[in-house]
């Protein structure tokens, strides 16, 4: 019986099935200043723990981002070793807050499968949750994935789509939050005077800057995240593939995104569930990232009048900058440059 293993392969998979994810990961001030030194995210609450407690933190939180990504490495080997593409993720929540020194697992469950039409690969959709070492669940999400087939002669599974929800409704935001002290908040030092009540439904905002993905970055930190999926590894396996190239994991592309919409998101200092996204486009080192937001609807939350929400669409380009807010073409088809789809909600303080 061989002692290693190859991944699951689109035939391993069935509705009904969890699967439980190895190798526990303690998040560290080395992780988060890393995550910083690889994406450039200003957002004062991850970046000071003086301004985070003043916000009515303990200290200053793991990014939300980070936090998902080592929740989502520790899903790979299990779920997406063997995928050509991760499509896209719904209904994933920001539970509860984790700090520096708190370690991480995950548990997936298996809940929908669906063969392709090639009959070389099918579509997995599975819901992850990730769990502090004090057994809270800080994290959940959908996620569907395209994986190889070990045999295509195997026959296909009867279809299984789930029906997901088109957003996290707002009743459960914000529940992961300290009691933000809103009189304490400092917009010279948050880095702009615009919260949540300057903001207005249909806003579009072109963040300007934007930033070239170095083959490196990309390695280091998929490592970090222990993602060990061969598409972005394995140059042997992926030169023989469509692209002839490894491609950028798709949350590294998320985190750019994030950390270029500080330019005019500045006091979104907390990223509370995704409603929805999708990896439009593949995307190689080599590529520069620009990013542009469309403020898709406002809400109070019930927890508190402190800070509110504001639910973002957040679309990333490749080597197109996002002065024209580029999404779609004349034929209704994604405009050409555009990477990233992203639907989202982000909590920021209020007058």
């Amino acid at each position: 019986m061989s002692k290693t293993s190859s991944g699951n392969f689109f035939e391993d998979f069935s509705v009904g099935q969890t699967l439980y994810h190895a190798t526990p990961r303690t998040i560290t001030e080395g992780d988060c200043a890393l995550y910083t030194g690889l994406y450039g995210s200003r957002f004062a609450v991850q970046s000071s723990a003086a301004f985070a407690r003043s916000a009515g933190y303990r200290q200053a939180p793991v990014d939300d981002l980070l936090v998902f990504h080592v929740v989502f490495g520790k899903t790979v080997p299990d779920i997406s070793l063997n995928a050509v593409a991760n499509l896209g993720y719904a209904e994933c929540r920001f539970l509860e807050p984790v700090y520096p020194g708190q370690s991480l697992h995950a548990v997936s469950d298996v809940i929908g499968v669906k063969e392709n039409s090639n009959g070389k690969t099918g579509v997995v959709y599975v819901r992850s949750k990730g769990f502090r070492d004090d057994g809270a669940c800080v994290l959940e999400f959908v996620r569907w994935v395209m994986v190889r087939k070990r045999d295509p002669a195997t026959p296909a599974p009867d279809p299984v789509v789930p029906d997901l929800e088109p957003a996290v409704p707002v009743d459960a935001l914000g529940r992961s939050l300290p009691d933000i002290d809103k009189a304490a908040w400092d917009c010279t030092l948050s880095g702009s005077p615009h919260v949540w009540d300057h903001y207005v439904v249909g806003e579009q905002i072109d963040h300007v800057d934007g930033m070239t993905i170095e083959e490196a970055e990309h390695q280091i930190a998929t490592r970090v995240y222990q993602n060990t999926a061969k598409v972005h590894f394995n140059q042997i396996t992926e030169g023989q593939g469509r692209f002839g190239r490894r491609l950028i994991y798709g949350g590294h592309v998320i985190s750019l995104a994030r950390a270029l919409s500080f330019n005019g998101l500045q006091n979104a200092f907390h990223v509370a569930a995704i409603n929805g996204g999708r990896h439009v486009a593949p995307c190689f080192a080599g590529d520069t990232v620009f990013a542009w937001t469309e403020v898709l609807d406002k809400a109070e939350l019930p927890h508190g009048g402190a800070v509110g929400a504001l639910r973002l669409r957040l679309v990333a380009t490749k080597d197109r900058p996002c002065a024209d807010f580029p999404l779609k073409g004349s034929d209704g088809k994604d405009a050409d440059g555009v990477i990233l789809d992203l639907d989202y909600w982000a909590v920021m303080p209020r007058t």
